[in-house]
């Protein structure tokens, strides 16, 4: 035991107790022989009470698991990972004996969820003598082992961190400046909590005002997650580290064709994305996936560079995201805003995008040509033969306007500024057009295109 501190003092942060049941655990060890296996698994979670109200500097609200807040994070879990965070409430409140049964009915529906493995070894070496930490085994076992049980104590601690720090109801990732209606979900990750954020897009049409409309998103999903074996900022071929910033689904791979270590299938993204190559990076087959038969999850950093799901938690990805049209942020950590505070940022840039605009109503090349950063590149196309085709569109559009619908503004701010812009771009009188997507940089406080392409 961790001297005298009671583990009552540790988990009454996350806990409410509730009534505790004289369950023998207590009669046999008294109240300094509770379990202090979630102690543990708090470890890297400050153990001053949390209050409902404080938010955190990257706009995280700090909660307490009372009943009234765990219905409420509750449905946004997977169905496994609600049922261990119930389990970890009971023993909380000191209900042993639920919580064992609780645990027992865990480990029977998922036995490869190694996690709750552990949990249940240590609610039966409870009944006999007191429970020191998460994974409470033998010296020369926990040797053997040790790789293990850290990384198991480290999930447990991120898994309570995600419920205990949340992102307030309404508050979206800094990195939404607008999202087309097109877009019915965006997938926000946060490597530093080990979470995926799942967003629905409530926004059913356009701003009529013709700028981009304020986001408006609702969280209906918060998984665990790992990532890459190396951590995160993904640089070259096989570093086993995943890549920080903007990204769209682009496909979705049969599960069927791929092999057992993917799981219930994949998503992959469009890593290396045009910000990626202007830096030179180098690497492919960045996928959202699920895992091996033998495991329900990974370790928070095990991946080679992918962002790994449970299967449960996959599937669920799988019956919901569309491809080439939902956005996945993968941040170190995610800075959570109001979304009118981001209006500022919005219309700026869409002054300039308008700007933009305006020139290629125009068809003067002259006109359009600033926008655009001496790095300027096109995907298959050196600059030369680029402009060649841009003057060749002007002159067929005519004196015809240019219109853009659908329209998406996704910032990624980490050494540099860059937006990432998709939209359709519609000349007048047509019924349809292409979809198209820009990277703008700030260049001495200018925001210049340096890559523009068709999706």
């Amino acid at each position: 035991m961790l001297g005298n501190s009671s583990w009552w003092t540790e988990a009454g942060s996350f806990f409410t107790r509730a009534g505790s049941e004289d369950d023998g655990a207590t009669t046999r060890g008294g109240l300094d022989a509770l379990p202090s296996f979630i102690e543990s698994a708090q470890a890297k979670v400050a153990s001053t009470p949390l209050s409902a109200t404080s938010i955190s500097g990257n706009g995280l609200a700090s909660i307490s698991l009372t009943d009234e807040s765990f219905q409420h994070v509750l449905p946004l879990l997977g169905e496994a990972e609600a049922r261990l965070i119930e389990i970890y409430q009971h023993i909380g409140q000191g209900r042993h004996r639920e919580a064992l049964r609780m645990t027992e009915d865990l480990v029977a529906a998922h036995p490869n969820f190694q996690l709750a493995q552990l949990v249940l070894g240590d609610l039966l070496t409870l009944q006999s003598h007191p429970v020191r930490q998460l994974g409470n085994v033998p010296d020369t076992t926990a040797l053997a082992a040790q790789a293990q049980l850290t990384a198991l104590r480290e999930e447990s601690s991120r898994r309570l961190r995600a419920l205990t720090e949340r992102p307030p109801a309404g508050n979206v990732p800094d990195q939404i400046l607008a999202l087309s209606p097109r877009s019915r979900h965006v997938i926000a990750v946060d490597a530093s909590r080990s979470r995926l954020y799942l967003f629905e897009n409530l926004a059913s049409s356009e701003a009529a005002t013709g700028e981009p409309p304020t986001p408006q998103l609702r969280l209906i999903g918060d998984f665990y997650i790992s990532v890459g074996l190396s951590g995160i900022e993904k640089v070259v071929e096989g570093d086993q580290r995943t890549p920080l910033g903007v990204y769209y689904i682009t496909s979705n791979l049969n599960p069927a064709n791929l092999p057992d270590l993917y799981g219930a299938g994949a998503l992959p993204i469009n890593y290396p994305n045009a910000l990626d190559l202007r830096r030179g990076k180098t690497g492919h087959g960045i996928w959202l996936h699920g895992t091996p038969r033998a495991q329900f999850v990974r370790a928070p950093q095990a991946s080679d560079g992918c962002v790994v799901l449970s299967n449960p938690d996959l599937k669920r990805l799988l019956a919901t995201v569309a491809i080439r049209s939902t956005p996945v942020i993968i941040a170190q950590e995610l800075q959570w805003v109001k979304p009118d505070a981001l209006a500022p940022d919005r219309k700026a840039f869409h002054a300039t995008l308008e700007a933009w605009r305006n020139a290629k109503s125009l068809g003067m090349m002259e006109g359009l040509k600033p926008y655009y950063s001496d790095q300027f590149r096109s995907a298959g196309r050196r600059p030369d033969q680029w402009w060649a085709r841009v003057d060749s569109e002007l002159r067929n559009k005519g004196d015809r306007t240019v219109e853009l619908k659908d329209l998406s503004v996704l910032r990624w701010r980490d050494s540099e500024d860059t937006m990432v812009v998709t939209f359709g771009e519609v000349v007048e009188g047509q019924s349809r057009g292409v979809t198209k997507r820009q990277y703008w940089g700030l260049e001495n406080g200018q925001w210049k295109i340096f890559f523009e392409g068709q999706v």
